[in-house]
């Protein structure tokens, strides 16, 4: 059977070239435009993935904009943090004071730039201390194996059987409440779920072709799980991470209300929720709206960012 010439004739004018001609043209052109164009890597396709999710974006977008207002916020605002002005408590939101006054007088506006200051600071930091126990730990053991998997596995069913707040709380009276001992108390157990999120990732991944060969070539364990095990499960460490920090935000605000984490005079979104309480049966609505609204919206971007990473970086999604 001969095959058609996909070449029209160069005699025929071009009112007699036949349309299959220039259809064939075209799927050559797009075949070799697939070919030319150079792959994605990982992480650029999982970027490219995440940017398609528009609430991830707005999350990342709102998170981005908290941390600018945090750092200059109160820098440009010609009010001090505890500055008090009784005369001019209670003041509703206006030109002169964006989110109106507390029952001191103190500006609510720089107040929550302060809050965010805080309640980021000790989110990132319970999440990098857990992320830094918990792949150490949770890598070791899932590399290791056997025995010694066995016995560090039974210490984190421990930790993870203890009551969480109850925990915290109790060292919180025994250390004093501040903001070091706060971060301390978030992750004395808050490093256990990440362990085993990185126990499970090795275990999967440790048997595989590369991992053999390395140990074949006589690569000590810290190089093999720094070089070749953990790069391979960043993408559930990072999801893990995104949702450390709203919990640990949380806590951090929940504590501080209760009384036992960041005190007065220190702004704090979960001290200027506890100061609001009385306001709010007086009708100043302000003094308890700003607080919790930056809480909710902050906890909510970081797990939206979260479920758009989780998505963005599993390959099985990968197009």
């Amino acid at each position: 059977m001969k095959l058609a010439n996909k070449t029209p004739n160069s005699s025929l004018p071009p009112s007699e070239v036949p349309d299959e001609w220039f259809t064939w043209k075209e799927q050559d052109r797009t075949a070799s435009e697939a070919v030319s164009r150079p792959s994605l890597s990982y992480w650029k396709d999982a970027w490219r993935r995440l940017v398609k999710n528009k609430l991830a974006m707005a999350g990342l977008v709102f998170l981005i904009l908290l941390v600018i207002f945090a750092v200059f916020g109160p820098i440009f605002s010609p009010y001090d943090v505890n500055r008090q002005d009784l005369p001019n408590q209670y003041q509703p939101p206006s030109a002169d004071h964006w989110f109106g006054t507390d029952s001191a007088g103190r500006d609510v506006f720089t107040r929550t730039w302060y809050g965010a200051r805080i309640s980021l600071f000790v989110g990132l930091m319970a999440a990098l201390i857990d992320f830094t126990i918990g792949i150490i730990y949770g890598g070791i053991s899932g590399y290791k194996g056997g025995r010694t998997d066995n016995m560090m596995m039974r210490i984190i069913e421990i930790l993870y059987g203890l009551p969480y707040l109850l925990v915290v709380i109790l060292l919180l009276v025994v250390l004093g409440p501040s903001l070091s001992t706060i971060v301390i108390a978030l992750t004395v157990t808050g490093w256990v779920g990440m362990a085993r999120i990185v126990r499970g990732q090795v275990l999967q991944i440790k048997n595989f072709e590369f991992i053999l060969a390395s140990k074949s070539f006589g690569t000590t364990t810290s190089r093999i799980i720094r070089k070749n095990l953990l790069p391979n499960t960043m993408g559930p460490i990072i999801v893990q991470m995104t949702l450390t920090v709203p919990s640990a935000i949380f806590a951090e605000a929940f504590l501080s209300f209760l009384g036992l984490g960041i005190q007065a005079p220190f702004a704090s979104w979960g001290v200027m929720a506890n100061d609001a309480l009385g306001a709010i049966l007086s009708g100043n609505w302000w003094t308890l709206f700003f607080p919790a609204f930056f809480i909710s919206f902050t906890m909510f971007a970081f797990n939206v960012l979260g479920d758009g990473l989780q998505d963005a970086l599993d390959p099985k999604l990968r197009k």
